[in-house]
């Protein structure tokens, strides 16, 4: 599978001032930026700075992000899911991962993280593919926003919607391990009927493997 890449860019006004949303960024343009100290959520900043750069590499992987100036400010990932999570096991090249998005907390409530995700679906080669988030709540900033973990849940909720992600079941141990993690899932317009049908399979792994003993 060809993955095709088309850069897409937009300003955003906040009351800290304006931001440019722009991306798939190249590895080039990602290494010469400044990565902000206080996105941490992950791992220390320098070594998250590293770690998107490596996924840059990547043939299907994408970098949108926030820039404030020469310094990024938020970003979202998306990549191809981790060979030891369920969702690598179909080896499907039609399905990719959210992995991550980020917003330091100067830029937060500003309506950044949904600019993220109508950048990144601007470009119509989305469309062909199924989008999958998983959301942990022990990745959860709970301290840092001072909400619950169900208003922290439902906060991610309304974020996913505007990059076209919903709820979706499954019966993924890891998200079934507690009531408030999820799935959230986007289905491109393009995605044949037969990658439908080994996602299904995907998420209901537990349920057919009991079918097949």
């Amino acid at each position: 599978m060809k993955h095709n890449k088309t850069y897409h860019s937009k300003e955003v006004r906040t009351i800290n001032g304006p931001l440019h949303i722009e991306g798939p960024i190249t590895t080039d343009l990602l290494s010469s930026l400044d990565f902000h100290e206080d996105l941490t959520s992950f791992r220390p900043a320098n070594l998250q700075h590293k770690a998107l750069i490596e996924i840059s590499k990547l043939p299907e992987g994408r970098i949108i992000i926030a820039r404030n100036d020469n310094q990024i400010v938020g970003y979202v990932t998306f990549l191809y899911p981790h060979p030891l999570e369920r969702w690598s096991h179909g080896k499907m090249k039609d399905l990719i991962e959210l992995g991550a998005i980020e917003v330091i907390p100067f830029f937060r409530a500003s309506g950044v993280g949904k600019s993220l995700l109508s950048v990144s679906m601007m470009d119509e080669a989305m469309e062909n593919y199924i989008i999958i988030s998983t959301e942990y709540h022990w990745h959860w900033d709970l301290k840092g926003t001072n909400l619950t973990i169900w208003e922290y849940r439902k906060m991610m909720e309304k974020l996913m919607h505007h990059g076209g992600l919903r709820l979706c079941e499954t019966d993924d141990p890891e998200i079934t391990s507690h009531s408030a993690n999820c799935l959230m899932v986007r289905v491109g317009k393009q995605v044949p009927r037969e990658s439908l049908q080994q996602f299904h399979r995907l998420r209901f792994m537990h349920q057919y493997s009991k079918n097949l003993n």
